[in-house]
């Protein structure tokens, strides 16, 4: 973590709410199933003395919420990016017997995020687009982008695990990306539309 943030200077002039700090918090909204910057700072005052074990410390929600906004998102995604493959050890299948489901979501912004996540007039947006493990039960890949990014964009940008089964629906539809997962010895599982052509060479 240490060197992501001198990476990307997400400590610079910061005096209380550190990168670490922040990351904690963060965690414990998502263990905890906190849906509100304000449940999270209550949450966290009621544990504070346990807090201290892991270098953490209550935090403000006025601090939170500009800390959200103004730290560099990538800290947060090189960071998921190096911890993954520790998480995801031990628990991988074979290449051949694996099952990947690729979907996104999208998220609603504020007005703060106008500089990148515009999709259309007075609306903000981004779209997180991931492939998950459901034998691991944790995803193996994702990416986040305005929300006005096509999901067969993402995909196209995504890796290939030769042999793997994917799923994924209709966004999907892209006859050239198919043939990459076919010459990649992949299988996959969609929906065809109505009027889609084909041709029965086997059953």
């Amino acid at each position: 973590m240490e060197q992501i943030v001198e990476k990307y200077g997400a400590d610079r002039l910061v005096r209380k709410l550190t990168t670490k700090r922040h990351f904690i918090a963060l965690l414990y909204g998502q263990l905890s199933g906190s849906t509100s910057l304000r449940e999270i700072v209550t949450g966290m005052a009621s544990h504070e003395t346990r807090l201290y074990h892991v270098g953490a410390a209550p935090v403000k929600r006025s601090t939170m919420s500009d800390a959200n906004s103004q730290r560099p998102w990538q800290v947060f995604s090189e960071l998921f990016a190096q911890m993954l493959p520790q998480a995801h050890r031990g628990l991988r299948r074979a290449t051949a017997d694996a099952v990947r489901l690729i979907d996104s979501t999208s998220m609603r912004l504020s007005s703060l995020s106008e500089s990148w996540a515009t999709f259309s007039t007075d609306v903000f947006g981004a779209k997180a687009h991931i492939v998950y493990d459901p034998n691991a039960d944790r995803p193996v890949y994702f990416a986040v982008t305005p929300a006005n990014v096509n999901d067969i964009t993402a995909a196209k940008a995504m890796p290939i695990e030769p042999g793997a089964t994917y799923v994924y629906d209709l966004g999907y539809y892209d006859y050239g990306w198919w043939a990459r997962l076919d010459e990649a010895g992949c299988r996959f599982v969609t929906r065809l539309k109505k009027n889609t052509p084909f041709n029965v060479v086997a059953e």
